[in-house]
C-alpha cells in the first residue's frame, strides 16, 4: 500500500470555522475522512502545524517514510 502524507501549514487548522464563505464549511478532518473513504488503496496521514520549524522537520522526516 502506498503511503501519502498531507502537510498543512499556518492557519489551516481553522478550516471550516474561519471565513467559511471563502474557505468552505468543511474542517480539514472532515475533508481528510472523505479522501480516506475515496482512496482506500492509499494510506493517508496528516500533519498540521503553525510553526515553520516543525513543518520543515516533518517534511524531512516524510521523505524517508512516505511515498508522496
Amino acid at each position: 500500500m502506498k503511503k501519502l502524507i498531507i502537510i498543512n501549514g499556518p492557519n489551516l487548522n481553522l478550516l471550516g470555522t474561519r471565513e467559511p464563505e471563502i474557505y468552505g464549511g468543511l474542517t480539514f478532518t472532515e475533508f481528510l475522512e472523505i479522501l480516506r473513504k475515496k482512496y482506500t488503496e492509499v494510506a493517508i496521514d496528516y500533519y498540521q502545524s503553525n510553526i515553520e520549524g516543525e513543518l520543515i522537520d516533518k517534511i524531512q522526516e516524510a521523505g524517508l517514510n512516505f511515498d508522496g
